[in-house]
């Protein structure tokens, strides 16, 4: 069984590279904001749990969180691993999940960190675009539309999320660094930290880590075949 964090702040591809890394492996991808999101569409006891907190503008605690994951991977189809996605996301809550884990003879095998300079954050997550009628996603600065605003795919009206701002995202990146510094000083000190170039093609990324997880990219693109 092999367990995988995936870090990396916004605007750092972490959510390609996770189904990307998944549809390469057999590691299932476990991301926590999608847990909350069935959690709460189920109605599950830890759903309704979690939308008290949130209901009167709390945060949902760590230990909630945690029994969210731990109850997804305890699953059948996680029994070869899984990648962790969204959580933890400070060494608080590094500390509990490792405690979490360990008392399910369970542990994190490695933690693949996307390392991306702002100045190239920025401009992916401001330059962003987004078609309004199928959703197809541009970026004015690395791959724009042929023609402004319109998009290629079905020519619909393309837009900017208000949360991609330069401003907005400038504040995304502060707070992410300034939680997550500590997070990665901690698996460094465990020694299970791999630092990824994020600015290189995603097909690299990739081969990036799978090469830190020990995996031959070659036999992995053979078996999705």
């Amino acid at each position: 069984m092999t367990n995988v964090i995936l870090l990396g702040p916004p605007g750092a591809g972490k959510g390609t590279q996770a189904k990307t890394l998944s549809d390469r492996t057999s590691l299932i991808h476990v991301a926590s904001g999608d847990l909350f999101r069935a959690a709460l569409r189920e109605g599950t006891e830890l759903g309704m749990l979690a939308k008290s907190y949130m209901d009167r503008g709390g945060l949902v605690p760590n230990e909630v969180v945690i029994r969210m994951i731990l109850e997804r991977i305890d699953r059948p189809d996680c029994s070869l691993g899984v990648i962790f996605d969204g959580f933890p996301r400070t060494s608080e809550q590094a500390v509990a999940l490792d405690a979490a884990m360990a008392e399910h003879n369970n542990h994190i095998d490695a933690v693949l960190y996307l390392r991306v300079p702002k100045d190239v954050l920025l401009r992916r997550i401001a330059g962003r675009q987004t078609c309004k009628t199928c959703g197809a996603t541009f970026n004015i600065y690395y791959f724009p539309s042929h023609r402004p605003g319109i998009c290629d795919a079905c020519t619909g009206k393309l837009y900017q999320r208000s949360d991609d701002s330069i401003e907005t995202a400038e504040h995304r990146l502060d707070v992410y660094f300034e939680l997550t510094m500590p997070l990665i000083e901690y698996y460094q000190r465990q020694g299970i930290l791999h630092e990824i170039d994020g600015q290189r093609e995603i097909s690299l990324v990739t081969e990036a880590m799978l090469l830190a997880l020990k995996i031959n990219p070659e036999l992995t693109a053979t078996s999705k075949e």
